[in-house]
């Protein structure tokens, strides 16, 4: 048996003349959390789709928990569990009917099923609303309901399309707490797609960023951030970026420079040191910094460089 719980091998799915997974390459051992990382339209849906033997690859392959996609089709549903973007729920249920018909389809005996179902409604978290039909919940609670659903048969792999979207703060750490239960205690290997960035932080064992397609950087979450440096130096500028990346590469100390759309990220060795030479750097050459913070690396700098752009108006949701 191999070790790998999903692997695929240049996988592309297009959609007319859009290509919107490019030549994907995945290795995801079992027993791994891993976090695939991008914007919206990035493909990480689509790739999840295909891996899920919900779209068919245009090209390249894929196995899942030992099973080819395409041609192993329902062997791969049998071991899987799936929660996308889209709750996908009978509004003319109740969440306990729901749970318990999950339970049933999957052909969990009696007294198996009666405990997965009240652990499911544990990790919905809806109350008194589980025995309510679907259509009276929220978009939080449908979501809730949707993550308990796919997880009451403790599947081998389970893909998570962006699971926590829409919830409190306090669901968001609930399901936090089960998937690493299901994978330290259960050795269920976890495929997140987010855009939260702290949740790949907080969870991942490894993360991929994906952009228009294609993987662009791959690692264990320290390791990426490692690679930028000991220490960022943010400088949000308005104007002549090119010229400001180019008079701050000549100072000492500068490992490395990118630009983004509102200013310049600084890695380096040691920031509080190298500060006041990039301010007055940019002021001999008549530019006015509307602020200047020295911090630790964050993913969100790991997907700076990758891409070209961040993703930090996702991390304060």
């Amino acid at each position: 048996m191999t070790n790998l719980a999903i692997e695929a091998c240049g996988l592309v799915r297009e959609f007319g003349s859009n290509r919107a997974v490019d030549g994907v390459n995945l290795s995801v051992a079992r027993g791994e959390i891993y976090g695939f990382l991008g914007p919206n339209g990035a493909g990480k849906s689509t790739t999840v789709r295909v891996l899920c033997t919900l779209l068919a690859p245009t090209a390249g392959s894929a196995r899942v928990a030992g099973h080819d996609v395409v041609s192993q089709a329902s062997e791969v549903r049998l071991r899987i569990g799936l929660a996308l973007q889209e709750a996908a729920l009978d509004d003319k249920q109740s969440g306990r009917e729901i749970l318990e018909l999950q339970a049933r389809l999957y052909g969990l005996k009696a007294s198996i099923r009666r405990e997965r179902v009240d652990r499911a409604i544990e990790l919905a978290d809806i109350g008194e609303a589980i025995d309510n039909w679907v259509r009276t919940y929220s978009g939080g609670m449908k979501r809730r309901l949707d993550v308990a659903a796919s997880l009451i048969h403790d599947p081998e792999v389970l893909f998570l399309d962006e699971p926590t979207t829409g919830l409190d703060p306090v669901s968001r750490v609930r399901v936090w707490e089960e998937v690493r239960r299901l994978n330290e205690l259960h050795g269920v290997t976890v495929f997140l797609t987010t855009q939260y960035l702290e949740e790949a932080d907080a969870l991942a064992h490894r993360v991929g960023i994906i952009d228009q397609g294609r993987i662009v950087e791959e690692g264990t979450p320290a390791d990426l951030k490692r690679a930028i440096g000991a220490d960022v130096i943010v400088v949000e500028l308005q104007d002549k970026l090119e010229l400001a990346a180019d008079t701050v590469r000549a100072l000492p100390r500068v490992d490395e420079v990118t630009i983004g759309n509102q200013g310049l990220t600084i890695s380096t060795s040691n920031g509080a040191a190298l500060v006041a030479q990039v301010a007055i750097a940019l002021n001999e050459i008549g530019l006015a910094a509307e602020s200047l913070t020295v911090r630790t690396p964050s993913l969100d700098d790991v997907f700076l460089r990758a891409t070209g752009h961040r993703l930090v108006n996702r991390t304060s949701q």
